[in-house]
């Protein structure tokens, strides 16, 4: 099974970014082999739509599972309807994160964690 991190770099060590459609790369890794791909965020830079786009790469990805800080309405749109689980709340570095949802201590979420464009600013 797949799942996605958010990160800020193409590196298990690197730190996890708190946000979705806005993060720099998407580490996507198999938790069981450790076997994993960075892809970079196409749409970080996106005036418009980032989380919507985002979430069409993970899906089209075969990613069952995001593990992210946070999650707009949209993205959380997109993602629940493609079928994909949405893990808000992390932090850490990504290595310690992808344990940490091994050993059960991350939680799903329900609703989006942030409003609309709340990963515009402040990079």
């Amino acid at each position: 099974m797949k799942i996605c991190l958010t990160s800020t770099s193409n590196s298990l060590d690197a730190a996890l970014d708190p946000r979705f459609g806005r993060c720099a790369y998407f580490i996507i890794i198999d938790p069981e082999t450790a076997q994993f791909e960075a892809v970079p965020n196409s749409s970080q830079d996106a005036s418009g739509g980032a989380g919507i786009q985002a979430a069409q790469v993970i899906a089209n990805k075969g990613v069952k599972v995001v593990i992210t800080g946070n999650v707009g309405p949209n993205a959380f749109q997109a993602l629940s309807v493609a079928g994909v689980e949405i893990i808000t709340g992390a932090s850490g570095v990504v290595r310690e994160v992808v344990e940490q949802y091994k050993r059960g201590e991350l939680t799903k979420t329900d609703a989006p964690t942030v409003g609309e464009h709340s990963g515009m600013g402040g990079r």
